[in-house]
């Protein structure tokens, strides 16, 4: 017969072997991150400044994560659908946006019916940069410099248009401060994305628009538009010959610039969130991205500035231009 002490024993061996096969193959179900394809979401069609910029980044953020990263082009509501789709994510680290401060902070300001505040629901992991945007004319405008822009849109309020990635993106504030502050008449054509903007530019469909260096140049470069002026207080290296909206006398002072980031749902664990981190620092210090992201206007970041200060200093100056402009949804 066996003692007390002996089944007790046996009772205990038994029940740590059960723990044991029962812990191994949830060890097995928990890889080390990452394991698998990491989907970068942008909020745009493909096309525009955002979209140009999340690709100059993806492909060697990939390499220094060891991991394929994909593209999810998830356009409309001026970048917030993308947003959003990364808010009710899994916050595990496998799907990030790449957007920029028009959907992580101004749309909030006018479109009553975006759920999330990017400051509270999602987590960041780092500036990417910054890039001033470019007043366009279409050639059938016969508007070829920024004193002709002020002069002919004074003479003809309400008869002129200018297109936007959306309503609340840095284009269409862009647009509102300059009418408010020259004392403009401009009909505002909000787009789904900038993909399509300098297509109907081109074509005559509208006389204005607002885009990104890269997205504007080439068809500046191809005479199918005229560039006016940049939002900037400064002009650009990209476009030296194009003056800064703040040298016409109506606009002085004037200076409004995007910015990009990549962010992750909130709730990421601090070693993920630590390793995308560094790994997005060390893509921008790449030389080949550096080149790929000044080609098309940014002026790159280290990707360690504080994202969060930043957010909420633009959202106090963005209520500002809401209020300045009136701008309504």
């Amino acid at each position: 017969m066996f003692s007390s002490f002996s089944i007790a024993r046996l009772f205990a061996t038994s029940l740590a072997l059960a723990c044991a096969f029962a812990a191994a193959p949830s060890a097995a179900a928990e890889p080390s991150w990452p394991s698998r394809p990491i989907t970068v979401v942008i909020g745009y069609p493909p096309g525009g400044s955002v979209d140009a910029v999340g690709r100059a980044v993806v492909e060697t953020l990939g390499k220094k994560l060891e991991a394929t990263v994909v593209v999810d082009n998830a356009g409309g509501a001026a970048g917030a659908i993308g947003v959003q789709k990364v808010v009710n994510a899994a916050p595990d680290g496998y799907t990030l946006i790449l957007g920029s401060s028009s959907e992580f902070v101004a749309t909030r300001l006018l479109n009553p019916a975006q759920k999330y505040d990017a400051a509270k629901d999602l987590a960041p992991i780092g500036y990417v940069g910054s890039i001033p945007l470019v007043l366009v004319a279409s050639r059938q405008s016969g508007v070829t410099s920024l004193a002709q822009f002020v002069d002919v849109a004074r003479k003809k309020p309400g008869q002129m248009s200018y297109g936007t990635s959306g309503i609340g993106s840095m284009l269409h504030f862009s647009g509102e401060l300059v009418k408010k502050q020259a004392g403009l008449s401009i009909i505002h054509i909000p787009y789904r994305g900038a993909g399509n903007i300098g297509a109907d530019l081109a074509g005559g469909a509208i006389e204005f628009a607002f885009l990104g260096p890269g997205a504007a140049k080439p068809l500046v470069d191809a005479g199918r538009i005229v560039p006016i002026a940049v939002t900037s207080a400064q002009r650009i290296a990209l476009m030296p010959e194009v003056p800064a909206l703040g040298e016409h006398p109506a606009l002085k002072g004037y200076n409004l610039v995007a910015w990009y980031a990549l962010m992750a749902p909130r709730g990421l664990t601090p070693d993920t969130q630590i390793q995308l981190q560094r790994a997005l620092r060390e893509t921008l210090r790449d030389t080949t991205v550096q080149q790929k992201l000044e080609r098309v206007g940014v002026v790159v970041g280290r990707g360690d500035e504080d994202l969060s200060e930043r957010m909420a200093n633009d959202a106090i100056e963005y209520q500002r231009i809401v209020d300045f402009a009136g701008m309504k949804q």
